[in-house]
């Protein structure tokens, strides 16, 4: 039933538009540039008091299709940009050229909303939630961008679908089937952030964002703690979410595939007043989605509506989203067995079809406030308040024999989080005599709290009638799915306290950073500090008396343009975060601290059409918790390591070679030692290799679209993935036998104009057996474990633009 209703809703909003297919229209193209001469990127051209416009590309060019023959004033505008209005006339079948000029210095041009870039690989200016104000070129720091486009391209549906193939050694480690994106980069698990907000708030969330509310993501590599509060050195991923454009436009899509997956998402865009100063933007999707692997499956829903109005030079953005989930348990993706990785079928499971489903709702709503003084200074204030609820299960074995038989484990973990955040920050640009200065200060603060209850479990399995994966029997225990009915009558509040599942941080923090510019701004100095005070309690340490710690952070930029296309940077930064976990001794955490220190080259090419960037780093970290690899199947405990040093090149290129061809292709070289052993740990020694990473990746995807002819619009992707060296997720290994390379194919084929879209893609052409995995000790036996991914399969998918 939600299938079809799913395929009526989409069938229904293609066919009512359709219709307009029928009349003869005209075309509107040109070009748009300043009154230097340079082309001005992302400004909005639209028909005045019409649902029809276009977004100018980094060469200025636009083009508008479909116009019914008439008079109508055309506009050309963008966030902080003064509008300029042309009268233009035109005819059946006419294609009339209408070009503006806009007088505007390049600066201003820089602040256009990048919510407008779509229909690219390469974007070439950083969100403002990262608070840079400046070009990436120009920036003393490696940040790699996933564009709108690649994500559809490559029809990926959340943050845990592939994404991370699209920027230099990002890999994802202990999936956790759809549910959470955690993705590693350096050798480490990144930070999430969603709109420049830290929404981490323990180790599993936060829940993976849907892509239907995702405008683009951001990749920022290594020193990211700076810029956006509390961070791991290792980097993180920032997920901008979709603003009103000042466009009336919309997009209605449908993608079916392998698996049972359903999929309906629309996006709809409107000026709500003729000025624009009002606007609003609604996201939102269904899905149906069941998994390679047997009782696995995870249904999704979610919707994001965002109102926005501008006064005078003030702009108030309001958003609010809701996803909802309904999967199969945490954990349904793992298989054990003690004679190997990958020893049992690619859909076998060890999760039992009358286990309960989890329910997840996830909720957000942001508050942003953007205040403009002059063209030279700016204030942002934003506010957040994130709410998730987590009802459901968890199963892990609870023994293993030697023989591999096991008993199977179904545990209670139903969760809360909550969290307040707040940023305020202020940039601003001025020159003294020839020294041009970029001023960034501003302040963070945020509370966070997590509850969880995990401390009841049942078993599905006995002894005497141990689970045998070799001959599975399931629905033994029938009233092990019910057993925690009784328990969930008490307040989960209450609940967490006795389970030790409390989690929370507080922190404020104060930064200020000044970036100088000299000989024409060719040489950029980036001088700054941060000052962070925090506060933190977990599992089982009382909130009254949580870990407390402050500490001041350096950073210091130096990057240098040997020409307009080219420039090198060099960065060192400090990092300083909280963790969260539990010593077996009851010892107290302290938090983290890394030191980083970077340096590369970035070019764009041939008229900016694409960009490559290489890198160099060290990473050196201190007092990082990991897992206790003694006797800890459930990774309960953990331990202070000491120090570990990671180090790497990495390259990544992503842009249009040439005309119709576009190309991301990325390697990343990763080497990471422990370098220093706390006295009291045992099981790990200096010089072992930190897990949980390859230390080759390499990813290419190439698309081709067919620019002329009676094919035009026509084309054929297709890319690949590969990992070597693969270290497992874990410190416990008997062996020392690495992961098996990783090879993965992908292609597909597409056709579209402007209206309409159809995507069609086959992923693991090669139909291989692939996996992440990891050793996990059960007492004295050491058994594997490990998560695979679908054998060949397909997506197919149709987009329509109104």
């Amino acid at each position: 039933m939600h299938k079809l209703k799913l395929f009526i809703l989409t069938a229904g909003l293609l066919s009512s538009s359709l219709m307009t297919f029928a009349q003869k229209t005209a075309t509107i193209k040109g070009n748009v540039s300043t009154t230097s001469g340079k082309a001005a990127a992302y400004i909005s051209v639209v028909l005045k008091g019409k649902s029809q416009g276009s977004t100018s590309d980094e060469h200025g060019r636009f083009t508008i299709q479909h116009v019914k023959p008439g008079t109508y004033i055309l506009k050309a505008s963008a966030v902080g940009i003064n509008p300029t209005e042309k009268t233009v006339t035109v005819t059946a079948g006419e294609t009339k050229i209408i070009d503006f000029v806009l007088a505007e210095n390049d600066q201003a041009l820089q602040e256009v909303n990048i919510a407008a870039i779509k229909n690219k690989y390469k974007i070439s200016l950083p969100s403002a939630t990262l608070r840079l104000n400046e070009p990436l070129l120009e920036a003393p720091q490696n940040i790699q961008i996933v564009s709108d486009q690649v994500i559809k391209d490559q029809q990926i549906i959340s943050m845990s679908d592939g994404l991370v193939k699209n920027v230099s050694g990002a890999i994802r480690t202990q999936h956790w089937s759809d549910m959470y994106a955690n993705i590693k980069m350096r050798g480490s698990q990144i930070q999430a952030f969603r709109n420049g907000f830290n929404v981490v708030n323990s180790f599993w969330g936060p829940l993976t964002e849907d892509v239907s509310f995702i405008d683009h993501v951001e990749f920022v590599k290594g020193p990211a703690g700076f810029m956006l509060g509390s961070g791991d050195p290792s980097g993180l991923y920032n997920v901008v979410t979709k603003k009103p454009t000042g466009l009336n436009k919309g997009e209605v899509s449908f993608i079916t595939g392998s698996y049972g997956l359903y999929r309906t998402a629309i996006d709809f865009d409107r000026k709500l007043t003729e000025d624009g100063k009002l606007l609003f933007r609604l996201n939102a999707a269904a899905q149906n989605k069941k998994s390679h692997r047997d009782f696995e499956y995870n249904d999704r829903y979610s919707i994001a509506p965002v109102l926005s109005y501008q006064t005078g030079n003030t702009k108030i953005t309001a958003e609010y989203v809701l996803q909802q989930a309904k999967t199969s348990q945490v954990g349904s993706a793992y298989v054990f067995g003690v004679k190997g990785y990958g020893t049992l079928p690619v859909n076998f499971s060890q999760s039992d079809p009358r286990i309960p489903a989890t329910l997840i709702n996830d909720q957000s709503f942001t508050l942003n406030v953007q205040h403009k003084f002059d063209e030279h200074w700016k204030l942002t204030a934003q506010g957040a308040y994130y709410k998730y609820n987590m009802t459901g299960n968890s199963a892990w074995p609870s023994k293993i024999n030697p023989d591999g038989t096991l008993i199977r484990s179904i545990g209670l973990w139903d969760a809360a989080s909550n969290m307040k955040l707040a940023q305020v920050f202020l940039n601003g640009n001025f020159n003294t005599g020839a020294v041009q200065h970029r001023i960034l200060a501003g302040f963070d603060a945020g509370n966070k709290k997590y509850e969880a209850d995990w401390n009841a479990s049942v078993k599905l399995d006995t002894d005497a009638n141990p689970f045998d994966s070799e001959h599975p029997v399931y629905g033994t225990n029938p009233a092990a799915y019910y057993a925690f009915d009784i328990r969930r009558l008490t307040p989960l509040s209450e609940r967490a306290i006795d389970a030790g599942g409390l989690i929370g941080t507080k922190y404020h923090s104060f930064y200020l950073q000044e970036e100088l510019g000299f000989f024409n701004n060719k040489l950029r100095v980036t001088l700054a500090g941060r000052y962070t005070d925090l506060s933190e309690y977990s599992w089982g340490t009382s909130p009254d008396n949580p870990n407390k710690a402050s500490q001041f952070t350096p950073r210091f930029g130096l990057s240098y343009s040997i020409d307009k296309n080219t420039s090198v940077y060099a960065v060192y930064d400090k990092a300083f975060i909280p963790q969260s976990g539990v010593l077996r001794d009851g010892g107290k955490i302290k938090p983290l601290t890394g030191l980083n220190t970077e340096f590369g080259i970035k070019k764009d090419w041939f008229d900016s059409r694409f960009n490559t960037t290489l890198s160099f780093y060290r990473i050196v970290k201190q007092n990082e918790l990991t897992p206790d690899p003694i006797d800890n199947p459930q990774n309960r405990y953990s331990i202070i390591l000491g120090e570990k040093r990671v180090q790497g090149i990495e390259f990544d290129l992503r842009g249009e070679i040439t005309k119709g061809l576009q190309l991301i292709a990325n390697y990343a070289y990763t080497d990471g030692k422990v370098t220093k052993v706390n006295p009291s740990v045992e099981s790990i020694k200096v010089g072992d290799v930190v897990p949980g990473y390859a230390k080759h990746t390499t990813n290419a995807w190439l698309t081709y679209t067919l620019q002329d002819g009676l094919l035009k619009g026509t084309g054929i992707s297709s890319g690949f993935s590969w990992q070597a060296g693969r270290v497992p997720g874990s410190w416990s290994r008997t062996d020392n036998k690495p992961l098996p390379d990783y090879f993965r194919l992908d292609g597909g084929l597409f056709w579209g104009n402007d209206k309409i879209k159809i995507t069609a893609n086959v992923f693991n052409i090669l139909n291989k057996y692939l996996y992440d995995g990891e050793i996990n000790n059960f007492g004295s036996i050491a058994a594997y474990s490990w998560q695979t991914e679908p054998l060949r399969n397909y997506r197919v998918g149709i987009a329509y633009k109104f």
